[in-house]
């Protein structure tokens, strides 16, 4: 499936890249809320509270594209929908998992990361406006530098255990 439907980079404006910008970071923050709750529930806090910064750094990230926008576009309706996309940057739904260890929320972190550079620099083949082309080549170093960032925690993190936690499998069992 393509991570957009309708979007057209050739023509896009700075406000429609403004907005989709806001879209993806909402979207991956959403998806990061919706995998810390999942891992809460399996007491997995590490991975959950991992996925808690992450969704953090989306907010963050969103907060500023929202104010960069107000500036320039102030109330001017918004030009993309969230039905115009779709896993540019969040994880995977089937990410999580019962006793999911730090280490493997960080490289499910580091996928996402990886997955919304090849976006943008997919996107920028398209691009043709240079202020939007400019915004898109500093998301797609943004990316780069949150790749580093999970990296350098990875480096840190514990060597998961001798069991593959998908040993214990999330599947159904019978009554």
């Amino acid at each position: 499936m393509s991570p957009t439907r309708n979007v057209d980079f050739a023509t896009l404006t700075m406000k429609e890249a403004l907005d989709l910008a806001i879209l993806i970071e909402e979207e991956a923050y959403d998806r990061y809320s919706e995998l810390a709750d999942q891992l809460t529930q399996h007491d997995t806090p590490d991975a959950a509270h991992f996925f808690r910064l992450m969704m953090a750094n989306e907010a963050k990230h969103r907060a500023a594209f929202a104010e960069h926008r107000d500036v320039l576009f102030a109330d001017a309706a918004c030009g993309v929908t969230r039905a115009m996309i779709f896993d540019v940057e969040a994880p995977d739904y089937d990410e999580a998992r019962a006793f999911m260890t730090l280490r493997a929320a960080l490289e499910t972190a580091l996928r996402a990361e990886q997955k919304a550079h090849a976006f943008f620099v997919a996107a920028l083949a398209r691009v043709t406006d240079p202020t939007v082309r400019t915004l898109f080549e500093e998301l797609a170093a943004e990316e780069i530098a949150h790749q580093e960032l999970v990296r350098r925690e990875l480096a840190k993190a514990p060597p998961d255990a001798a069991i593959p936690t998908d040993a214990f499998a999330d599947e159904p069992v019978g009554e």
